[in-house]
């Protein structure tokens, strides 16, 4: 029997979140459709060279739990795209840690050979510093490039309190290297410190001014502050009635505006509806974008944590 993932051995101790289509308490569950497909996400494979202490995907040197995705991989769906007519404005790509995958200049290339934006989540360390010079050349000729480092605190310790030691003064180079070359840049932070986000994004923007780099901590976009994700923690379900309630609407939770392709561990590449959940059956759509229109319930913590109640996105 394959290992269970966080997210999956919750779902079997837990009242909630077991029927996809009426919650705990019998109401209708709510669900997003696709609007269209303005995101598409690709998965490079879960190995990582940190193993980070909340990984929402448990990412690590040694989970392959999601295989490297090829070349072929990306170009199938980027082909799909445009046999489609689909208007899909932006490629991401994430891990993992996406330069690990032997083949990520190739899928960067590509991506923006086809004009596409493209969004590349990384944490700056060696991985991505082995690769400056083709880097360096990619970033000058294309503007539609963007880069999105993970750096967890504005301090060394909480930082490393998550990813582990000696991993901000690696991260830090790849930064200032990227910031030296005119990357575009941004930087992905999290809320699980105890901070209001004003001092957070106070205490980014001193450390910004120490760097000499010119990302503006008060713009979300630049500095995206991400909501914790505890798999085990008490939150609601999500059902038709809280749009209204919550003065939200089905059309700003991401999955009605992205997908995300996912190589599960000896299968083939496959469209998932969320970019968390990239191991849970329910939220696998097949193995084409054309498969994967479908309407979405909202039948994981995640939803509520993070995209409902969250506010959050992984897109640019």
């Amino acid at each position: 029997m394959p290992e269970l993932s966080a997210s999956e051995a919750f779902k079997l101790n837990n009242l909630k979140f077991q029927d996809p289509y009426i919650t705990a308490d019998g109401s209708t569950r709510a669900a997003v459709s696709l609007k269209h497909l303005e995101t598409l996400w690709f998965n490079t494979g879960t190995l990582c060279n940190l193993a980070c202490e909340n990984c929402y995907i448990e990412s690590s040197p040694t989970n392959d739990r999601l295989e490297y995705l090829s070349l072929n991989d990306v170009k199938f769906k980027l082909d799909e795209i445009r046999a489609l007519k689909l208007k899909t404005r932006e490629i991401g790509f994430t891990g993992g840690e996406p330069f690990m995958n032997p083949e990520i200049i190739s899928m960067l290339g590509i991506s923006l050979d086809r004009g596409f934006d493209v969004l590349l989540l990384t944490n700056a360390m060696r991985p991505m510093q082995k690769h400056q010079q083709v880097l360096k050349g990619l970033i000058a000729a294309y503007e539609r490039l963007f880069f999105r480092v993970s750096l967890d605190h504005y301090s060394v310790e909480l930082h490393e309190r998550e990813r582990g030691k000696n991993s901000w003064d690696p991260t830090i180079r790849g930064l200032k290297w990227l910031s030296a070359v005119g990357a575009k840049l941004s930087i992905a932070g999290r809320m699980c410190w105890g901070e209001d986000e004003q001092k957070t994004r106070e205490g980014f923007g001193r450390l910004f001014s120490e760097l000499g780099i010119a990302i503006d901590p008060m713009n979300p976009s630049s500095l995206v502050l991400f909501p914790e994700m505890e798999i085990s923690r008490d939150v609601p379900e999500i059902t038709d009635a809280c749009w209204n309630i919550l003065g939200k609407s089905p059309e700003q939770v991401m999955c009605s505006n992205s997908r995300m392709v996912v190589k599960r561990k000896g299968e083939a590449a496959s469209t998932v509806a969320c970019t968390l959940l990239p191991y849970d059956d329910a939220y696998v759509l097949g193995e084409t974008l054309a498969s994967s229109t479908g309407p979405v319930q909202l039948n994981h913590p995640y939803c509520a944590q993070f995209c409902v109640l969250g506010g959050a996105s992984c897109s640019a």
